[in-house]
């Protein structure tokens, strides 16, 4: 059997494309499977892997929105991980919209939000052999300035600390919680990840193309 890799996040892992110059298929708003990092890993890992898609737009680690139904990954993750099991590697990239205003919580509540994930993750009776847990989290981008004056504006907030505040501090925090929860931890800003110019939250071509460079030469060792 092929090792099983979940890789589990929202918009910019479901390929979200906001900038129509920037990808292939701009009716679609998506980037597709010649852009998308989870499909450029698989194409770079080989037939000895399977990498599965579970992005979804909005999703949060913990937070339940009050105007979406079913964002939050904690109420997602034993199904989707006893749907892919075994497991050989759980990939958690998600963090962005737990920095938006009507959440109203700190960079450090956004870090409790992934250790109760983690924890959750962890209990689940989907790992490969031996049964023991291998989770990587990684630190999405930091929300660029430019946010504030686009059109997300009003979606993200822009009130009291704002988003762009917010994110800077979530790597710190999540870096934190891999070494608590023995998880491999990766940083998206030290990896050239770049966002688009138009909401300054989304992945770029270029920074799908980085992200998943960087995981394929990096992922085999991890497994």
């Amino acid at each position: 059997m092929k090792k099983h890799i979940v890789c589990l996040g929202d918009s910019n892992t479901h390929g979200y494309c906001a900038d129509p110059a920037d990808c292939a298929n701009p009716e679609l708003a998506r980037f597709n499977e010649e852009e998308r990092w989870t499909c450029l890993l698989q194409k770079a890992l080989g037939e000895e892997y399977l990498v599965v898609e579970e992005g979804l737009s909005g999703r949060t680690t913990v937070f339940d929105d009050p105007l979406y139904e079913h964002l939050s990954a904690l109420d997602y993750i034993y199904p989707c991980l006893k749907s892919h099991e075994p497991v050989s590697l759980l990939i958690i990239m998600l963090g962005t919209n737990d920095t938006k205003e009507r959440f109203g919580m700190n960079a450090f509540a956004i870090g409790l939000g992934m250790r109760r994930l983690v924890q959750r993750a962890q209990s689940v009776d989907c790992w490969g052999p031996g049964g023991r847990p291998n989770i990587l989290i990684i630190a999405p981008p930091i929300i660029g300035q430019g946010v504030l004056t686009s059109p997300v504006a009003d979606e993200m907030g822009t009130m009291g600390p704002n988003c762009v505040e917010k994110s800077r501090r979530v790597p710190v925090e999540f870096r934190a919680v891999a070494q608590a929860a023995g998880c491999h931890f990766l940083d998206a800003n030290e990896l050239g990840c770049e966002f688009n110019e138009i909401d300054f939250m989304h992945l770029t071509r270029r920074g799908h193309a980085a992200l998943a460079k960087a995981l394929a030469d990096w992922i085999p060792a991890l497994l």
